[in-house]
């Protein structure tokens, strides 16, 4: 095939992915804004929970969109089964932006969002499997794992527009407008709507598969693609073995680097709106290019163990990175700082400013800093010394931080953390879509890769954040005990994969 044939391939079947992705993650961006709109007030903590459910529910159903939509591709070809993917996720994330909220229609509020978040699911459970099948079906043996590694970019660039859209829009109106019942937060589901118009007129300019084409036109279809993938022995077997040996780690390393992380940082460290979002977008940024290294390396050193050091990494390291995402915005430690403003609400103050500048050393050699309290808004109040630093901090300040602002270096440090947690997201994610479709032939391809990836990612990745805060809640006295999680599914799958796994895969599979 032509580069510039390749390109284009690459590119329309990139952009419509990417667009599924920002489509399914915006929910998950706006969770605690929607919490308030689509539940009862009352309970702030239930609220979110109840709506990270209905985030995971989108996860969960998406198997089941694997195989519905997996089964038409393998019959009636990859085109036009993402195509209505893509639709169907599009109107779905449109009509959740169109959702009275709570206060106006009661219950029909959350179980409409539900109704459409499954639909989301769906559509999601059947557009990956076509587009790396897609792209995988153009391209030569030996260079699979980089040109399938561009649509690995999509999941983490879709991510980034909807950060990147959120922001956009909150920064340009007052936080009441942006929360209010028919509030900004609503905007990044209604721009969905032309941005999906855009990719289905690059879609229907595509043509099919080439290799899906000589099957078709040699009467070489599937006639029953879930039972070729499911009832024969030996391809049950590859499912099995590429969502227990690679897939469920892969997914929970992916959802802990980029969705947990940003909740993390959110509603354990507490880090106000903008920087906890821009943190997220300089760490995606930087990291992206790596999944397109990932996928090119795959080609010539195989697979396997490129992800396989993913996992381990993130098994040995999240805990002490997370633990110094933490320490780092503990008021109680910020006496080595120079610069961070802090929120405040408390039973002695209603947001009050904290502001703690000037660096001080005792003699005995212990840093601290001056502290200003800002009470009324335009006085302030200084307290010098670390003892009464000490003081203040653990009288006056008995409240919970709900808005920090880190200093340039930690805000630096931080993006340099993340980076590292979605750098172990490239090298799970890159190689893995040229990974699995050298598992399966041609005929009954994007039925039998579907379904591990969507089992694994929708299900294993999908709950990372539902349960990360449920273990948080459930034990309050480990704030990092949501990591356990992944770290055991990773760990799991690491040692299948490490045992079971071949590292080269047979890249003879067009038959």
């Amino acid at each position: 095939m032509k580069p510039t044939t390749i390109r284009s391939v690459i590119a329309a079947s990139s952009a419509g992915t990417m667009i599924e992705w920002y489509d399914f993650y915006i929910f998950g961006m706006l969770a605690k804004t929607i919490s308030t709109q689509f539940f009862p007030e009352g309970n702030a903590t239930a609220a979110l929970l109840s709506t990270l459910a209905i985030f995971a529910a989108g996860f969960i159903v998406r198997p089941f969109g694997a195989l519905v939509f997996g089964r038409l591709g393998d019959l009636i070809g990859r085109k036009y089964t993402f195509l209505l993917t893509l639709v169907l996720m599009g109107g779905s994330t449109f009509l959740i932006g169109l959702v009275p909220g709570y206060k106006s229609i009661g219950i029909a509020a959350p179980l409409l969002v539900l109704l459409l978040r499954l639909i989301q699911g769906l559509a999601l459970g059947g557009e990956y499997g076509g587009a790396a099948t897609y792209v995988a079906e153009h391209s030569p043996a030996h260079k699979r794992g980089f040109y399938t590694s561009w649509i690995q970019t999509t999941a983490t660039l879709g991510l980034f527009v909807a950060l990147g859209v959120i922001m956009l829009v909150k920064l340009n109106m007052p936080d009441d407008a942006f929360n209010a019942e028919w509030g900004g937060w609503r905007y990044p589901f209604w721009i969905s709507i032309l941005l999906v118009i855009v990719s289905v007129y690059i879609r229907l300019k595509m043509s099919e598969s080439p290799l899906f084409s000589k099957l078709k036109s040699e009467g070489k279809i599937s006639a029953n693609p879930l039972k070729e993938s499911f009832r024969h022995k030996a391809n049950f077997k590859m499912v099995l073995m590429a969502l227990f040996g690679a897939v469920m780690g892969q997914g929970v390393v992916w959802y802990t680097g980029q969705f947990y992380a940003q909740s993390f940082l959110e509603n354990s460290c507490k880090l106000e709106f903008e920087q906890s979002r821009t943190i997220m977008l300089w760490a995606i940024a930087f990291a992206t290019p790596f999944f397109v290294f990932w996928g090119w390396l795959s080609d010539k050193i195989g697979r396997k163990w490129i992800m396989m050091t993913g996992m381990l990494l993130g098994v040995l390291l999240y805990r002490p990175v997370f633990s110094t995402l933490l320490q780092d915005t503990d008021i109680k430690k910020l006496v080595k700082g120079d610069a961070i403003l802090v929120k405040t609400d408390t039973a002695y103050k209603t947001n009050s400013l904290i502001e703690i500048r000037n660096r001080y050393t005792t003699k005995n050699g212990a840093s601290f800093t001056n502290l200003m309290l800002d009470t009324l808004g335009t006085s302030y109040t200084k307290v010098g010394g670390f003892k009464a630093l000490s003081s203040v901090l653990s009288q006056d300040l008995t409240g919970t931080f709900i808005d920090k602002k880190v200093n340039t270096g930690t805000y630096w440090k931080f993006v340099a953390l993340v980076f590292f947690l979605i750098f172990l997201v490239t090298m799970v994610y890159g190689p893995i879509a040229a990974f699995l479709v050298e598992m399966f032939p041609t005929k009954i391809r994007y039925t039998s890769m579907s379904l591990p990836y969507h089992i694994g990612n929708g299900v294993f990745g999908g709950l990372v954040p539902f349960i990360g805060l449920l273990l948080t809640t459930s034990f309050p006295s480990d704030p990092l005990v949501g990591l356990w999680y992944p770290i055991g599914i990773a760990a799991l799958c690491l040692l299948i994969g490490a045992v079971y796994l071949r590292n080269k895969i047979d890249e003879n599979v067009e038959d």
